[in-house]
């Protein structure tokens, strides 16, 4: 199975954003992200430690929520939850997400109120603390070097699925570098398809305009999660999963034009 991009006609930037002050630049370089340093490598040894015991993985993850909690308290950026009673309709599904920023995964870390796993670039294992944090606490990494090799990486996921564990992954596959929804892979659908579990549009608002790509200085504000509706599998197949993959596509971008334009 290959993972082929699911693309939309071209979109309207986001509107356009003022950049951090130069206060807050310096207040990032000189404070903040040191301080996100430490709480990395503290949680991360915390987490190391209950790994020798936490064979669920519950524990690790608590502790993955902390240490985002505390990387959104470090940025200054409260974050919303919108539509938070869709997320305890289905004890297990995909949910996937749009990917603006490094902060993203922070954000749900800190506001998903559930267990789960993520699938991460297999590069992100090699990093010192979030790659002993990922390995130890069960994620599952994306492998793609080859097709064969991704499409394992894929059916680990199902397996995850299959376990009674929700999965969370950015379809894009990457961070977008201007802030509007870059082509979905079809890998979130083809493992919702696999393991007959709903897979649910999350929208992420802010994340892009906190923390660009290719930038380190923090531009605080509010942040928001959407939850759409979950879109069911039942009956599908993998012959499927490319128009799944279109109508996640149009639900995630429909949400995030919609919200960036109100406030233009």
């Amino acid at each position: 199975m290959t993972q082929p991009a699911i693309s939309e006609p071209a979109l309207e930037a986001p509107p356009a954003h003022r950049g951090p002050s130069f206060f807050m630049r310096w207040l990032t370089y000189l404070v903040l992200l040191p301080l996100i340093a430490v709480a990395t490598i503290f949680f991360g040894m915390i987490s190391l430690v209950c790994g020798l015991w936490d064979k669920s993985g519950r524990q690790q993850h608590f502790i993955a929520h902390l240490w985002a909690r505390t990387l959104l308290v470090l940025s200054f950026s409260r974050v919303k939850v919108i539509g938070r009673e869709k997320l305890h309709l289905h004890e297990t599904a995909v949910y996937a997400a749009n990917h603006l920023s490094y902060m993203d995964t922070p954000v749900l870390f800190s506001r998903l109120p559930f267990q789960f796993r993520i699938l991460a670039k297999q590069g992100l294992w090699k990093v010192p603390f979030i790659g002993w944090y990922l390995h130890r606490s069960g994620q599952v990494p994306v492998d793609q070097s080859s097709a064969r090799n991704a499409v394992a990486s894929l059916n680990r996921g199902v397996a995850t699925l299959k376990h009674g564990l929700p999965l969370v992954i950015f379809p894009e596959g990457g961070r977008t570098d201007h802030g509007r929804t870059r082509p979905f892979v079809s890998g979130a659908a083809y493992m919702a398809i696999k393991a007959q579990v709903p897979l649910i549009p999350i929208t992420l608002i802010g994340t892009y305009e906190l923390l660009p790509i290719h930038t380190y200085a923090l531009n605080p504000r509010p942040l928001a999660i959407i939850i759409g509706d979950p879109i069911p599998t039942t009956g599908l197949t993998t012959r499927d999963a490319d128009a799944l993959t279109q109508q996640l596509f149009t639900a995630i971008t429909t949400t995030y034009m919609q919200r960036t334009a109100n406030k233009a």
